[in-house]
């Protein structure tokens, strides 16, 4: 008979720093990534050769935007099918090889075309890594979660992707500063993702022996034959489909907010992109305790997806003043440090608790599938495309405050999905 007492502090601990890690490993190298891809392209890609910048123009958009789905519909999958901590081992494993290949590649200059293509092979195989880690870590994280703590438990998914990006935007300006711009593009843009391997190999080692998940085992010899990636899109796909669009308007109010609202401040005038980042970044590392926070109102105090729904509410509400306040102050420093502050914040309820809201949704035949699916496409390709749309709408419009306008329809749409969600928050998972 499976344990069902709830577990014990050392044990749950592992649990936590296991979901944690990978979640720190797959941000780091995203981040650090997209902070020194000006550094590493000439070096895979010389703008002579026009076959090496196809190669890079198509490859990495595969890489961003086919296969993560893909990854979280085979994850998602093999999760339902054979364990979350299976799962959890490959997908980190998948992350640390390509990290510590990607600092030994070869360059243009001594393999020609060839370096190219290793490079966009390594961040395919990273893409499909990431379309597995957060989902199924998070679902690892809820599912072994002490009763009236799934909140608390599932927020250290997110935890990690944030503590992953700071130190992924640490790696960078560390080794962008410490040598000169010669240095750095012939060798030392390679110590960083060296350095991420050795983040993904104690990441492994964390979950070497990870304990399976009870609640799993409980339901898995009740399984059937049926394809539980099938079932999240015909049995359960009103789960699905609900996810799926709180999935990607939570991720275009992250994105507006967290990666795109620099690069507005800076393309408006308002303010140099330097200190944008660098407030950005202060309010990153300000709004990380935030989240568990939120997340155990969520457990104690308000239903989970009604505290859910009243932040991104208020967000909604709030947007338009706050960004007609930066324009009206001409990017005054007060006044971009209090929109970074409020909004954060209230994004960090979601952060917090949505990890747990949407285990609670799906039933444990294909919990993860659906999860994987439902989050991947919405954060990861809708969200993930809000910069460019944004961008491209203000200049379609003519508009500074397309952006707001653009968070406050995200919102609402949220509160929308979130409205016809049942709240499970205080039921025992199914």
């Amino acid at each position: 008979m499976p344990d069902d007492s709830p577990p014990q502090p050392p044990q749950l601990r592992h649990r936590i720093m296991a979901g944690f890690i990978g979640n720190v490993v797959e941000w780091y190298d995203f981040t650090l990534y997209g902070y020194l891809a000006g550094v590493i392209a000439p070096v895979f890609f010389p703008s002579e050769d026009p076959t090496a910048g196809l190669i890079a123009t198509y490859g990495i958009f595969a890489a961003g935007f086919l296969m993560r789905p893909l990854g979280a519909a085979v994850f998602g999958w093999f999760g339902d099918r054979y364990g979350r901590v299976r799962t959890m081992q490959i997908s980190v494993a998948m992350m640390a090889v390509p990290t510590l290949l990607l600092g030994l590649l070869p360059t243009y200059a001594q393999v020609g075309v060839l370096a190219p293509i290793l490079l966009v092979t390594v961040r395919l195989l990273q893409g499909l890594s990431v379309g597995g880690e957060f989902s199924s870590s998070a679902t690892y994280l809820v599912e072994t979660a002490p009763p009236g703590k799934r909140g608390l438990t599932g927020s250290w998914a997110n935890i990690g992707s944030m503590s992953g990006s700071l130190l992924g935007v640490g790696a960078a300006a560390l080794v962008t500063n410490a040598v000169d711009p010669e240095t750095l593009a012939s060798w030392a843009w390679r110590l960083p993702f060296l350095g991420g391997a050795l983040l993904g190999t104690l990441a492994i080692v964390i979950r070497r022996d990870l304990h399976t998940s009870d609640h799993f085992q409980q339901h898995h010899a009740a399984r059937d034959e049926t394809s539980p990636l099938l079932e999240a899109f015909t049995t359960n796909r009103h789960e699905t489909i609900l996810a799926l669009a709180f999935a990607a308007s939570y991720g275009t109010c992250f994105y507006i907010a967290f990666v795109y609202l620099p690069e507005w401040l800076s393309g408006q005038g308002l303010m140099e992109r330097s200190t944008a980042l660098v407030v950005n970044t202060a309010m990153t590392v300000l709004v990380i305790p935030v989240m568990p926070l939120a997340a155990i109102v969520g457990d104690r105090w308000v239903p989970r997806r009604t505290w859910v729904a009243f932040a991104l509410l208020l967000l909604s509400a709030s947007t338009w003043p706050l960004y007609q306040w930066i324009v009206l102050s001409d990017g005054s420093l007060p006044a971009v440090i209090a929109v970074h502050a409020l909004t954060f914040v209230l994004i960090a309820v979601p952060l917090g608790s949505a990890p747990a809201l949407f285990v609670e949704l799906f039933p444990e035949c294909d919990r993860l599938s659906g999860y994987s699916v439902a989050f991947n496409i919405g954060v990861g390709v809708f969200g993930g495309l809000t910069p460019m749309i944004a961008t491209s709408l203000i200049a379609w419009t003519g508009s500074a405050l397309v952006p707001a306008y653009y968070m406050l329809g995200a919102g609402l749409v949220a509160v929308l999905a979130l409205a016809m969600m049942p709240d499970r928050s205080r039921e025992p998972l199914r």
